[in-house]
């Protein structure tokens, strides 16, 4: 038995024949094997189609961060409402509380997150919690708390009950000796945050348990992403949300990085279709555990310029942040995502002036309801 906390309470105890004294009894000690689920479907996103049995129950750990309510809602649409429940340690704002399902779950706690799996009968586990690049680095070992030991608790609880896991990776999982243009999904990482070392370890052990334990462990490599609905939250790639806010708001945008700093991004609604047609392709279509995605490169001058062909008078400086300007330097510039887009048909929607327009639409439309109240 590879988990030593399923043990039974049997197998825990050291049992002596009582006829002499000395000669151990032979105790059958049942075991659980690990093997992947299987989901029929297709790799194309549009034409998978469940029936009410088919469905996944799913829970997603630290779903209120930027990604987590979008693809809820996502879910929500395909599944059904209750098979799909949100998780975090922080208190819902009411329309998400009343949106579907919401529970506490604090990926720390290996035993409320294993009741959580085992009272809802989870199928498939998205686990988000993490602290980001910036972040991390100023807290290091709360960064190494959640993002590798709450790692372990979800590998270990995933394996146990056969469940579907994804874990998100990052650009940052690759270093400055890693090649940046194109990187591609195979070659040296080393990163220098603990950010993307954990995710790297993240990476290595989904793959670990996979191959050793029969894990269904799936992961993707995002890009910065870029969403209209959810503010900063201390990673690297934030300037490119927090600059249709601030056009929007003031008209004036104050930059963290240099202005020509070419990162890989793409814009929410990519990433999170990117995660269901991941977690719906059949296992026999993958030829890896982690990918790569990608939709755009580009630097905060050319987000710059193509913002100002909607707001010409939006003003730009740069006031530069050493910290996350380093962490940057040693990101990629662009990703390979060919393994993707051949092994399950991923394509993104979004090209940088769709992004852009998206993004003003969005936030101006708020802007302008907020006044009028």
């Amino acid at each position: 038995m590879p988990f030593i906390r399923a043990f039974s309470k049997v197998a825990k105890q050291a049992l002596l024949s009582p006829g002499c004294g000395c000669q151990p009894i032979t105790v059958a000690v049942r075991t659980i094997s690990f093997s992947p689920r299987q989901v029929t479907s297709d790799a194309s996103f549009h034409s998978v189609s469940f029936s009410e049995t088919d469905h996944p129950k799913v829970l997603i750990t630290g779903g209120l961060g930027q990604l987590g309510v979008g693809l809820a809602t996502m879910l929500r649409k395909r599944f059904g409402n209750n098979n799909v429940i949100l998780s975090d340690i922080r208190k819902p704002p009411s329309h998400i509380f009343h949106s579907g399902p919401f529970i506490y779950s604090d990926i720390l706690d290996y035993k409320n997150l294993r009741e959580i799996v085992v009272n809802n009968r989870i199928t498939w586990l998205v686990h988000y919690s993490a602290l980001l690049s910036a972040v991390g680095e100023s807290n290091v070992a709360l960064a190494r708390d959640v993002n590798i030991t709450g790692l372990h608790n979800v590998l270990d609880i995933a394996a146990e009950h056969g469940l579907r896991l994804f874990v998100p990776s990052t650009i940052g999982a690759f270093g400055p000796t890693s090649p940046r243009n194109p990187t591609p999904d195979l070659c040296v990482q080393r990163p220098r945050t603990i950010y993307g070392v954990s995710k790297v370890h993240a990476e290595l052990m989904g793959e670990y348990y996979h191959h050793r334990y029969g894990l269904d462990f799936r992961c993707l490599r995002y890009p910065g992403i870029i969403s209209a609905d959810s503010q900063p939250g201390g990673g690297t790639t934030d300037y490119a949300v927090a600059i249709f806010h601030d056009a929007v708001k003031t008209g004036k945008f104050e930059c963290n990085l240099k202005p020509d700093t070419r990162l890989p991004m793409m814009y929410i609604d990519d990433c999170l279709r990117a995660t269901v047609e991941m977690m719906e392709a059949p296992a026999d279509t993958l030829s890896m555990r982690t990918y790569n995605i990608n939709a755009m490169s580009f630097s905060p001058e050319e987000l710059a310029q193509e913002v100002q062909k909607q707001l010409p008078d939006l003003e730009v400086t740069y006031d530069i942040d050493q910290v996350r300007q380093a962490i940057a330097d040693s990101w990629p510039m662009n990703f390979d995502d060919s393994n993707a887009r051949n092994d399950w048909g991923w394509k993104h929607d979004y090209d940088l002036p769709e992004l852009v327009q998206t993004m003003l639409n969005y936030i101006g439309s708020d802007s302008r309801i907020a006044k009028a109240n």
